[in-house]
């Protein structure tokens, strides 16, 4: 089979699995946009890689407006034509995609042009959060701009030949957008556990970042609206009296609020998005990784990162409402703690508990890495995609 994994943002998951298909015999394209500012995964061909695997990307010369919406608008239809010619000259079977949805658009009529098959790969809701983001702007925009960005979703839901959803919290808006339970499947996130070795705590990013010797509580990813920055803030604050660091690893307007507000603060470190081969580093140089989400985003949104972080084997201090799927995957793998998001207090008791029990740390943090390893095993989740694939293009 012939199949184009296109994962917009460039995460590591995705082009695991371009590698474990490709490695099954599968003809493979994995496509991303260059341009988007996020922490990336291994996107281009090693020695080891399977020789049915390809790596493509779109670049438009600048980083993408992500918050700016009529550039943001012009920036995905750009890369959307380019996404759609390098799909039709590999000519499918099958394209399985993550992006945003005018891309998604542009590779559902790519994908029907060719007769090849199309698996919409939801990670968000984006219907809620373009009412969530734009409604901070006027409620009146926010309704507007849900209720057509809404209508688009649904339409190419319903379009897909299958989608693949993360969390089985996405299934009663699908059924209500009238997507056919017979065509859905449930895949849940993971992470590359082959390429996030759990290392010990003193690493040469450490050092190179004067990081020895001190307490250290890190964020490392996307900082945006759906994320609270002000808790790490006040962690920051927190920290100051304890002799400890605060390091924030991560771009955009997240980073740059930051970079106003913290500025001069001595325990907190902002950093930019590391080289994906250091990130094993990145993680083992922390007593504590830390993962927001504020309480309206629990309903779209899951964020990954804390899968990763199961990988580094370091305890998690998780800021999420209680119902999203980040909360139950920590609190089924056993590797941390999880706070109602806006409570400062409970937060910074729970960083205190940590940070004074090294036991406990220690054994949060290999639960963690058994659940990763039991957990994110790359074949018996390609097992699942292909299943998918070969249903939707019988």
């Amino acid at each position: 089979m012939r199949v184009v994994v296109h994962d917009y943002f460039g995460h590591a998951f995705p082009a695991q699995l371009a590698r474990a298909l490709a490695g099954r015999g599968h003809e493979v394209l994995h496509l991303h946009c260059r341009s988007f500012v996020s922490g990336k995964g291994r996107l281009e061909r090693t020695d080891a890689d399977p020789p049915g695997l390809e790596f493509g990307a779109v670049d438009l010369g600048r980083p993408f407006a992500k918050y700016d919406v009529p550039r943001r608008i012009g920036h995905e239809r750009k890369t959307a034509r380019a996404l759609g010619r390098q799909v039709r000259d590999f000519r499918p079977d099958a394209v399985l995609s993550i992006g945003p949805l005018l891309v998604q658009t542009e590779l559902l009529r790519a994908s029907q042009a060719l007769d090849a098959r199309f698996v919409f790969w939801q990670q968000d809701v984006m219907a809620v959060a373009a009412r969530r983001v734009l409604g901070r702007r006027s409620r009146v925009l926010g309704a507007a701009a849900g209720a057509a960005v809404g209508r688009l979703e649904r339409r190419l839901l319903r379009r897909s030949d299958a989608v693949v959803v993360i969390s089985e919290d996405f299934l009663p808006r699908l059924r209500r957008s009238g997507v056919d339970d017979a065509r859905v499947s449930v895949i849940e996130n993971w992470a590359p556990l082959d390429e996030l070795p759990a290392l010990p705590r003193e690493t040469a990013w450490a050092r190179e970042h004067g990081l020895e010797g001190r307490p250290v509580l890190l964020y490392s990813g996307t900082l945006g609206f759906k994320h609270d920055p002000s808790l790490l803030l006040d962690l920051a604050g927190w920290a100051a009296g304890r002799g400890g660091l605060v390091v924030v690893v991560s771009e955009g307007p997240g980073a740059d609020w930051f970079a106003e507000r913290g500025a001069g603060e001595p325990s907190l470190r902002l950093l930019p998005y590391q080289p994906h081969e250091r990130l094993p580093e990145v993680l083992a140089s922390a007593d504590v990784l830390i993962a927001l989400l504020e309480p309206e985003a629990g309903a779209f949104s899951v964020p990954s990162k804390i899968l990763t972080y199961l990988c580094a084997g370091r305890p998690i201090l998780l800021s999420v409402p209680g119902d999203n799927l980040a909360a139950r995957v920590v609190q089924r793998s056993g590797g941390g703690v999880a706070v109602a998001p806006g409570d400062s207090a409970a937060f910074l008791a729970a960083a205190e508990r940590l940070l004074e029990d090294e036991a406990l740390r220690s054994e949060l943090g290999r639960r963690g890495r058994a659940y990763a390893e039991t957990t994110f095993e790359i074949d018996a989740v390609a097992d699942r995609f292909e299943d998918v694939l070969e249903r939707a293009t019988r």
